[in-house]
């Protein structure tokens, strides 16, 4: 695990889009990206800043395509507060990803076994499309990832959860009261999530200090899902000083971060 951290909001939203660009070149497959896309406001910097590498020609997202993290179960896909149209907003209309190329999981349908069946058929979409190049990533403050609340085994798969009460309470500002938020979802698994070739964890804000030390430092356990990051072999965590405020080993993070240099390694 890299732990990568930026001196402001801006140099944070450069410094993880520069980690999603070069995981692309790394895992990917020529000219057909296949993105893992998160909502929430941790990446929209990130966003922003591949809206402006395509600009400048060093990114090209039009034929790729978007896996989403998780999506409300009980509002419609064609909803405003629905996770597709979030993602249509932040990112379809910001880098230019097409809209044709935007998967998300099912939150409608007649049954719970039809989610249930959607939700298997989404792992098999994703490993039909040649795996997910780069899963960018948030942290919830009670450190789940997606909706893998505290609990989820570390080994899941897409399915239905239940959303915990502080990630309601969170996510009450975006409707008109918690009683309107929904209180479960689908949710890629954690399992799903280490499949991709690289993870870009993107965090911000004293609110996050403590879920990211525990998932960067604490032991790897569901009761931080965030941990299970400690697992994967290509896994990119980028703070603001606020987020890293609660690493005991920033002196080493920092040293790391400056790279190898084979001249400093030889002995004079």
């Amino acid at each position: 695990m890299r732990v990568l951290i930026g001196s402001s909001a801006e140099h944070v939203a450069r410094i993880a889009a520069d980690n999603v660009l070069a995981g692309l070149a790394h895992h990917g497959h020529g000219k057909n990206p296949v993105l893992g896309v998160a909502t929430g406001s941790s990446p929209l910097g990130l966003y922003r800043e591949l809206r402006v590498a395509v600009a400048e020609g060093r990114a090209d997202f039009s034929n790729a395509q978007g896996f989403a993290l998780d999506e409300y179960i009980g509002i419609p896909d064609t909803h405003e507060l629905s996770y597709r149209q979030t993602l249509i907003t932040e990112v379809c209309n910001t880098f230019g990803l097409p809209v044709s190329g935007l998967h998300t999981p099912r939150g409608m349908a007649d049954s719970v076994e039809e989610i249930e069946a959607a939700a298997h058929a989404y792992d098999q979409a994703i490993k039909a499309s040649g795996g997910v190049q780069v899963q960018i990533l948030g942290i919830g403050s009670n450190g789940h990832v997606g909706f893998n609340e505290p609990g989820s085994a570390l080994r899941s798969r897409t399915r239905i959860k239940r959303l915990a009460a502080q990630t309601r309470i969170d996510n009450a500002r975006f409707f008109d009261g918690i009683e309107h938020v929904p209180t479960h979802c689908v949710t890629q698994g954690l399992g799903t999530v280490l499949e991709a070739g690289r993870l870009v964890l993107v965090a911000t804000g004293e609110a996050k200090a403590e879920a990211v030390a525990l998932a960067v430092e604490g032991p790897l356990s569901a009761s931080c899902p965030g941990s299970v990051l400690q697992l994967h072999q290509d896994a990119v965590v980028v703070l603001d000083e606020a987020a890293a405020a609660g690493l005991k080993k920033r002196a080493y993070y920092d040293d790391a971060a400056e790279g190898i240099s084979l001249e400093n390694l030889r002995v004079h």
